[in-house]
């Protein structure tokens, strides 16, 4: 029975999509997880899929947490995920520093918008309990996060005044903002690689979960390479994504001053590899933004990882 491939059809999955097209759904089949890495952690759970491209963040806080659904197997993008934050286009809020002490809305509990908020926090000095970013059920009872679902409920919910801002990523946000639905205000760089590729420990075998990455590895590198960055990947991202060439191959100006996503994006050598300081450095974070807690005896690395599938290095 082939894979069942949870992902977020983003210009990330670029190279995931080249590879189901080749494919032919012979050895894996693409389940689609508009709503982001949440909705990705509980098709796992839910045994809807059985691998998931998601976001590094929730998928090792969600391990750290406690879920036995999956463990990491895979690296699939080793660059930072550039966060924007997301306002209403008539809202009161023109910065960062103007939303301490607001309502946030997040995708999902668990999602990668639910866990920058906290990190937007660590970052601005703001003491998260100030926030009420401690735990789900503060949020729930005193209002200070507000689950939207998906990225139209979150520019909805700026817009009504349910919610001061959100956080997404920036090209995926940007067309929206062109569109003159929503304001980008700033912006908050993962501290880490921003994608990794988990399976569940049982359903998905480690010579198929082998095979997958090896495949997906071949993909990456092309996908990677100078001469298809000039080339082939332009028209690719502009016929599946609907995004402006400018947007995809140039520099842009505004809030966020870098090269613009295909000119700074980077993809592992090998996708059955991860660095063991991805993990590491990770928790590091997350426990200082108070979004996991430390066991007594430190974490255990083993506990992340499927050593039959995936090399730590």
């Amino acid at each position: 029975m082939p894979l069942r491939v949870g992902y977020v059809r983003e210009h990330f999955s670029s190279p995931l999509l080249q590879f189901a097209e080749q494919d032919g759904e012979q050895t894996f089949s693409l389940v689609e997880c508009p709503s982001g890495t949440g909705q990705l952690i509980a098709r796992l759970t839910n045994d809807e899929i059985d691998v998931a491209i998601a976001l590094t963040d929730p998928l090792i806080s969600g391990i750290a947490g406690g879920s036995k659904a999956y463990k990491l197997v895979g690296s699939f993008v080793s660059t930072p995920l550039n966060w924007a934050v997301i306002t209403g286009t008539n809202s009161k809020y023109n910065s960062i520093e103007d939303l301490k002490g607001t309502t946030i809305g997040i995708s999902r509990y668990g999602s990668g918008s639910y866990t920058m908020a906290y990190v937007m926090a660590l970052q601005q000095g703001w003491p998260t309990e100030d926030l009420n970013f401690i735990a789900a059920s503060n949020a729930i009872s005193e209002g200070r996060l507000s689950v939207n679902n998906d990225i139209r409920g979150l520019i909805d919910s700026v817009n009504d005044g349910s919610t001061s801002a959100f956080m997404w990523e920036w090209f995926t946000t940007k067309p929206f903002v062109d569109a003159g639905e929503a304001r980008f205000i700033g912006s908050v760089p993962t501290p880490w690689p921003s994608w990794l590729i988990a399976a569940h420990p049982e359903r998905a075998q480690a010579k198929d979960l082998s095979a997958f990455l090896d495949g997906l590895t071949k993909f990456v590198n092309e996908f990677n390479s100078p001469d298809a960055r000039a080339t082939k990947n332009i028209p690719f991202i502009e016929s599946k994504f609907g995004y402006q060439k400018a947007d995809i191959e140039a520099s842009i100006s505004g809030v966020y001053l870098p090269m613009a996503w295909l000119k700074t994006v980077s993809y592992p050598k090998n996708c059955s590899e991860i660095p063991a300081s991805v993990i590491t450095d990770t928790l590091s974070v997350l426990e200082k933004a108070g979004v996991v807690t430390r066991p007594e005896n430190g974490f255990d690395i083993d506990t992340f990882v499927n050593r039959n599938v995936v090399k730590l290095t």
